[in-house]
C-alpha cells in the first residue's frame, strides 16, 4: 500500500549558523582554510595506504576506510554551508533535505561501527596476538567492512522512512545550517512524540551503547598493555590512546544531540558544527600524526613524487 504523508512543503529555509554577517564571514574563512589544509591530508593518507605494500595490515586497511568515510562525510554539509554564506536566501528543497539527512546518518552510522571494528582489531592484536592473523584475515576484514556499510545504511533508512511518513504543511523555517532529524521533525504538523522516541532509540541509544562498549573495550586493552612487558608496549599505548581520542570526538557531540528529547538548546548549532564540519576531517589526521609507520610512508611517497 502506498504511504501518503500529505506533505505540501516543497522547500525548507535554513536559518543558518548565525545571523551575524561578521561571524558568518569569519566562519567562512576558517572553514575554507581548514579544508584547504586538512582535506588534502586525508586524501594523502588514503593514497599512502593504498600505494605502500608495507601498510597492508588490518589496522591500516581500516584507517584508510576511516579517512574515506570522513572525507565523504565532510562533503555532505560543508560545501552547501559555504555556498549559503554567500547567498541571502538559504533554501533547500524537500528532496535535497531528505537526501542530505540520509547520507549524513548512513556515513555517520558507518563510521561509528567502523570505530567498533577498529577496537575489535586492537583487542585481538594486543590481547590475543597468536590468533591475530587467523581471526583478522583479509576475508574477515572485507566482511566486517561490508557489515558496517550495511549497518550504516539500515540505520539511516530507518530515519528516512520515519520522516517520510510525517506531514509537512508549514512552517518551513529550519533552525539550523543543514537538515538533521531533530529540527526536521519539529516542523511536522502532527504529534511527533512517538516518532521522537523511535528516533532517540535508533540514534541516541545505539550511539550511547557503542560509546560505552568502546570505553569498556579500551579499558580492558589498556589494562592488558599496562601489565605486559613487551617491546611494543609504547606503540600499543599510542595507538589505543589515539583511538580513544577519536571516539570522544565522534561520539561526544552525537550523544549530546541524539540521546535527549528533541528540544532546542543554545549549544546545539555549535556542537553540530564541530560534529559535521570540523571533527570528521581531523580524525584520520590525528591518527596519522601519532603513527610512525604511516608518517614515514607518507614522507617516502612525497619524496618520490617530488623527485619525479
Amino acid at each position: 500500500m502506498e504511504i501518503r504523508n500529505s506533505t505540501v512543503v516543497t522547500e525548507f529555509i535554513l536559518l543558518g549558523l548565525t545571523q551575524s554577517q561578521d561571524i558568518q564571514l569569519l566562519v567562512f574563512v576558517l572553514i575554507l582554510i581548514f579544508y584547504l589544509i586538512i582535506l588534502p591530508g586525508n586524501f594523502l593518507i588514503i593514497l599512502t595506504i593504498q600505494s605502500d605494500p608495507s601498510l597492508s595490515a588490518p589496522l591500516y586497511f581500516f584507517l584508510g576506510n576511516l579517512a574515506f568515510l570522513d572525507v565523504s562525510y565532510s562533503f555532505i554539509v560543508a560545501p552547501r554551508m559555504l555556498a549559503d554564506f554567500l547567498s541571502e536566501k538559504k533554501v533547500i528543497s524537500y528532496r535535497s533535505c531528505i537526501t542530505q539527512l540520509f547520507f549524513l546518518h548512513a556515513l555517520g552510522g558507518g563510521e561509528e561501527l567502523l570505530l567498533v571494528v577498529m577496537a575489535f582489531d586492537r583487542y585481538i592484536a594486543i590481547c590475543r596476538p597468536l590468533h591475530y592473523s587467523t581471526v583478522m584475515s583479509p576475508r574477515t576484514c572485507y566482511a566486517l567492512l561490508m557489515a558496517l556499510w550495511f549497518g550504516g545504511f539500515v540505520h539511516s533508512i530507518i530515519q528516512v522512512a520515519l520522516i517520510l511518513r510525517l506531514p509537512f504543511c508549514g512552517p518551513n523555517q529550519l533552525d539550523n545550517f543543514f537538515c538533521d532529524v531533530p529540527q526536521v521533525i519539529k516542523l511536522a504538523c502532527t504529534d511527533t512524540f512517538v516518532v521522537e522516541l523511535l528516533m532517540v532509540f535508533n540514534s541516541g541509544l545505539l550511539t550511547l551503547l557503542c560509546f560505552l562498549g568502546l570505553l569498556v573495550s579500551y579499558a580492558v586493552i589498556l589494562f592488558h598493555v599496562h601489565r605486559s612487558s613487551s617491546e611494543g608496549k609504547s606503540k600499543a599505548l599510542s595507538t589505543c590512546t589515539t583511538q580513544v581520542i577519536i571516539i570522544f570526538l565522534m561520539f561526544g557531540p552525537a550523544i549530546f544531540i541524539y540521546t535527549r528529547p528533541f528540544r532546542a538548546l543554545p549549544a546545539d548549532k555549535v556542537v553540530s558544527f564541530f560534529h559535521t564540519v570540523i571533527f570528521p576531517s581531523m580524525n584520520p589526521v590525528i591518527y596519522t600524526l601519532r603513527n610512525q609507520e604511516v608518517k614515514s610512508s607518507m614522507r617516502r611517497l612525497l619524496t618520490r613524487y617530488v623527485v619525479l
